[in-house]
């Protein structure tokens, strides 16, 4: 590749053809297939393409499931393009998947050289290395960055930055004294360090990454065309025993952020030339403090808070209701939480430096200032007995009821493996399945063992979707319609529930939405919310233990 001529890399998601749904690969922390239509932008791989661009090289984005294509077809798009490099993200439940495809392409596209990136090759880089005929694997998550700085090596034969593998013998690249070297077949380019000034990433380049394929099919998205920020890496409480990104691409003390002027010229951009509608953050977890305070700032003096709707992730406890109130001027409108679980014991277990009465909190501070809360809950650990699981989906009716949170998403909880519940499952022989059994780990069903039976848990996941289901949440739902767009959300949310419904049921890809017992099973889940249980008055119970434990713990501290 060090010729004259420049250099072209795709950046590519190849199709995966499943009965399973859409594949959440892109941009995710947690793998899961969707029945309803949904697109996530990839962000870091936007800003890796752009920065390539930026670099001088070529970039291509070849996104096949986004665009819906058939691999075959995918497959000619790329072969056409006769690119001299494609960086492919994976993920745990489809890295085998993955490893056919990289052996596949490398016979057909023998000059191509295969970079991967993402969580689990970042946790196992040696794993993938043995089963598949990938060139490079760039470890962690500035692979926005070091993709740049492969090239750089190939095509200028620069020093190669450390955190990258490759096989020995490889020529292509220049690799420095840190070089150290696994089973005498694989070399890595030195300590990985994931120090970069997020600021000096260009702006995504959104025409180049088809930024209206992931405009519309997105649940958090109530006003379209809207598009995906990013305003650090990633998470700044990074410490979740479940998530895969706080242990393997962003692990703790490497959180950075751009700084709030920063991400405000990149929405004034985005807004100005594509006249987007809604934008959401992705990043694990938006800034708070000063930072915050001056990013609202500069959305309301500059107007831009008339011009676009935000949201972003966020803790339960970060904010008091002075912030939540200027987020409310700034235009913040979807705000999205980990609840996780109504039990302190898998809190704490999961240290998430959470209360259970600071969920409710939390999201009641948000709605009071004019937000649209969204709770995503997780059911399956293997320490919750059914009735620690009722307690969850009794806090749930309970926020829905008391018109406190507006939306919800529920999964079934997979120790992903990089992560703290993984280890933890192999220490204690948790896993139902093997630890390598990959494919199993997409949420579909339960990959540990749990204390009770697993088509309770089916029932209980779809029962937790359709917590909503009261009186009172209906009829606040009905009387907000004000405009179109608001029909039109509520519509498209109850097509997401029944999407989600139809993603737990017990029979999987065997059942349809036309089903009658699909039917039967998901009303019934609902109907069950019209009237009250013991639990709804047990979750009150354990929200004024938790605040009078909080209580005393303070007293204690102070003496």
């Amino acid at each position: 590749m060090k010729n004259n001529k420049k250099s072209k890399v795709v950046i590519g998601y190849p199709p995966i053809e499943t009965t399973k749904g859409v594949p959440l690969l892109s941009q995710n922390r947690q793998f899961q297939y969707f029945n309803a239509k949904t697109y996530i932008y990839p962000m870091v791989p936007a800003y890796a393409a752009s920065m390539a661009q930026k670099r001088g090289y070529e970039a291509v984005w070849m996104d096949g499931i986004a665009e819906e294509l058939s691999y075959k077809v995918w497959e000619k798009k790329l072969k056409s393009e006769k690119p001299d490099v494609l960086m492919m993200e994976t993920k745990a439940p489809v890295v085998k998947y993955h490893w056919k495809i990289v052996n596949k392409l490398k016979k057909s596209l023998p000059a191509m050289l295969m970079v991967m990136v993402g969580d689990h090759v970042t946790y196992n880089p040696k794993e993938t290395m043995d089963h598949c005929s990938v060139d490079y694997i760039i470890t962690g998550g500035d692979y926005d960055f070091m993709l740049s700085d492969l090239l750089d090596s190939i095509t200028k034969g620069t020093i190669l930055v450390g955190g990258i593998w490759g096989r020995v013998g490889d020529k292509k690249v220049k690799l420095s004294e840190f070089i150290k070297y696994e089973d005498n077949k694989y070399w890595i380019s030195g300590p990985l360090k994931q120090a970069h000034n997020l600021d000096e990433l260009p702006f995504v380049d959104r025409d180049l990454s088809k930024w209206e394929l992931y405009a519309y099919h997105n649940g958090n998205y109530k006003y379209t065309p809207a598009t995906y920020m990013y305003s650090g890496k990633d998470c700044w409480w990074n410490r979740c025993t479940f998530c895969v990104w706080d242990h393997t691409l962003n692990p703790l003390g490497t959180y950075r952020r751009f700084s709030p002027e920063r991400l405000f010229n990149e929405i004034k951009y985005v807004v100005d030339k594509y006249h987007v509608k809604e934008i959401f953050d992705d990043a694990g977890t938006l800034f708070v403090g000063p930072p915050l305070k001056k990013f609202c700032e500069l959305m309301i003096k500059s107007g831009y808070n008339k011009k676009v709707v935000l949201g972003c992730n966020m803790r339960l406890n970060a904010l008091n209701q002075e912030y939540y109130d200027l987020m409310g001027k700034a235009n913040f409108r979807f705000i999205l939480y980990g609840m996780e679980s109504a039990n302190q014991y898998t809190l704490d277990k999961l240290d998430k430096g959470l209360k259970v009465h600071q969920i409710e909190e939390g999201v009641r501070m948000a709605k009071r200032a004019g937000l649209e809360p969204h709770v995503t809950i997780m059911l399956g650990y293997p320490w919750e007995t059914e009735e620690m699981a009722r307690n969850t989906i009794a806090l749930s009716k309970r926020l829905f009821s008391n018109g406190y949170v507006d939306t919800m998403q529920a999964t079934i909880v997979v120790p992903y493996p990089g992560t703290p519940l993984y280890k933890e499952c192999i220490e204690k022989n948790w896993l139902s399945v093997k630890s390598d059994n990959y494919e199993k780990f997409d949420m579909r069903r339960p990959v540990m063992k749990i204390p009770f039976e697993e088509k309770k848990l089916y029932e209980m996941t779809q029962e937790l979707y359709s917590s909503f289901f009261t009186p009172r949440y209906i009829f606040r739902k009905i009387i907000s319609i004000r405009n179109y767009d608001d029909l039109k959300f509520l519509f498209y949310s109850a097509w997401k529930i029944f999407g989600h419904l139809l993603d737990f049921d017990k029979s999987q890809t065997k059942i349809k939405w036309w089903s009658p017992n699909f039917i039967i099973i998901s009303s019934k889940s609902m109907l069950l919310h019209l009237f009250p249980k013991k639990e709804d008055k047990l979750v009150e119970e354990k929200i004024l233990q938790s605040k009078k434990t909080e209580m005393e713990e303070e007293d204690d501290f102070n003496i």
